[in-house]
């Protein structure tokens, strides 16, 4: 790393331009460094910014359609001719040229994004015959998006670029997989759309057999259920961490970025989203539900015990939790450093529990379908706002914090679970008498 950005030191835009076009000729040099790097150079003043992007755009562009061109030229006709011996024939290559032709577009803007895939993308598209324009749309845009989001982060971190390139690759990396799975789940569903319908449907109408019970509340019992196991997938991912003292990076990085965002300017916008948070609106929360079960429950003792056992579980959960953490954990643990040795979070665990069992208790309740859209994402960016308070003020560590939200999450959903069930197991025994 050091004699490329000891060239971009002395050679500066040619050695931008030339890299990045060897690069996405599938040549093995470190892009996103370099970038990164120039960045740096741009918030020293040695580089301009905007020229940058513009030479890493069209050194990546003319990298692209020369590997394009190539696989055009040469991936056809090698394929037909030697492809069947390792089960890539011209009947696999048509199905390929097919389905990218329909989704390669889409590839195009993210695969820059992917070590390894970006080196490929430009051959495979020429060898399937992708349009050229069509190929040229996808493939520059995804282009000057690259340079620009990797020189930009090198301006905007400064001298920090090294210390930080790692882990914010390593978070880039880890959307694009996650926007790969969706985009999987999407063609997974358009093409077995009838199937998959068919089946949900013959479950929902099993279950509705069996329970009684509206398909609004089927359907509030299975997103709980997916939500839930996935924080609790999540939770034993976080506990890994911990214990492998892994966060370090991830702090640094929330860190940096709560300070480039938020100014001075934020201070009281910031102390009233900390209010939001306090045990005051917790306590308000409490009664707010409280009187909602009153009024619109349908099984009130069942509901108000659940609350009760919500909100006395809950402190048992997170302080059992942090006693043992406090023994398990891989730096010796002190009162002087307290406030940041708090994983999970006891507010931020708790806050997510009171929000998130008030927004339960209303969905259920109204009848109204904007309101079961509107009010979880209203209590979801409430506990955002709440978090960047806290992140703000250095109150706690954005490990914990996360920790917090996702402990809560798995006791709250698994309360949720219960109190349907019991609900179900009522109405079930009510029937049975008539």
């Amino acid at each position: 790393m050091g004699d490329i950005t000891a060239y971009i030191d002395q050679f500066g835009y040619i050695v931008l331009f030339v890299a990045l076009l060897l690069e996405l000729i599938a040549l093995p040099l470190p892009g996103e460094i370099l970038m990164t790097y120039t960045g740096f150079l741009v918030f020293q003043g040695r580089l301009n910014w905007i020229l940058s992007i513009l030479i890493a755009g069209f050194g990546s562009c003319i990298g692209m359609t020369i590997s394009y061109w190539i696989g055009y030229k040469v991936g056809q006709p090698f394929f037909e001719k030697y492809g069947s011996r390792f089960h890539m024939g011209p009947e696999r290559i048509g199905k390929f040229s097919h389905w990218f032709s329909k989704y390669g577009n889409k590839l195009l803007l993210i695969a820059y994004f992917i070590p390894g895939i970006r080196h490929i993308t430009g051959y495979f598209s020429g060898t399937t015959r992708l349009p050229f324009r069509m190929y040229a749309v996808f493939a520059y845009t995804g282009a000057f998006l690259w340079v620009m989001v990797f020189i930009t982060l090198g301006k905007v971190l400064g001298p920090q670029w090294e210390t930080f390139h790692s882990s914010i690759k390593k978070y880039l990396i880890i959307g694009v997989i996650a926007a790969a799975v969706v985009f999987i789940v999407i063609y997974i569903y358009k093409k077995y759309k009838e199937e998959i319908k068919e089946t949900v449907i013959r479950l929902l109408n099993l279950t509705l057999t069996i329970f009684h019970t509206r398909r609004r509340v089927g359907f509030l019992l299975t997103v709980t259920f997916i939500l839930t196991l996935g924080l609790l997938i999540l939770m034993f991912g976080m506990i890994e961490d911990f214990l492998g003292n892994e966060f370090t990076n991830f702090n640094q990085t929330v860190d940096l970025l709560i300070s480039l965002v938020f100014n001075k300017d934020w201070i009281e916008a910031m102390q009233i989203f900390l209010f939001l948070g306090s045990r005051q609106v917790q306590l308000i929360l409490i009664s707010f539900t409280f009187i909602w079960i009153l009024w619109k429950g349908e099984n009130k003792l069942i509901e108000l015990g659940s609350l009760l056992i919500v909100i006395l579980g809950g402190e048992l959960f997170e302080e059992s939790l942090r006693r043992i953490f406090q023994i398990l954990s891989p730096v010796p643990y002190s009162f002087t450093n307290h406030p940041f040795r708090n994983f999970p979070s006891e507010q931020s665990l708790m806050n997510f529990v009171f929000y998130g069992f008030a927004v339960f208790i209303c969905v259920r309740f109204i009848k109204n379908a904007w309101s079961h859209t509107l009010v979880p994402i209203a209590g979801l960016g409430v506990l955002i706002l709440i978090a960047i308070s806290r992140l703000f003020f250095k109150v706690e560590l954005p490990s914990d914090i996360a920790a917090g939200y996702v402990f809560g999450g798995v006791w709250l959903g698994l309360n949720i679970l219960l109190l349907e069930i019991f609900r179900l197991l009522r109405r079930i025994d009510i029937d049975q008498l008539h």
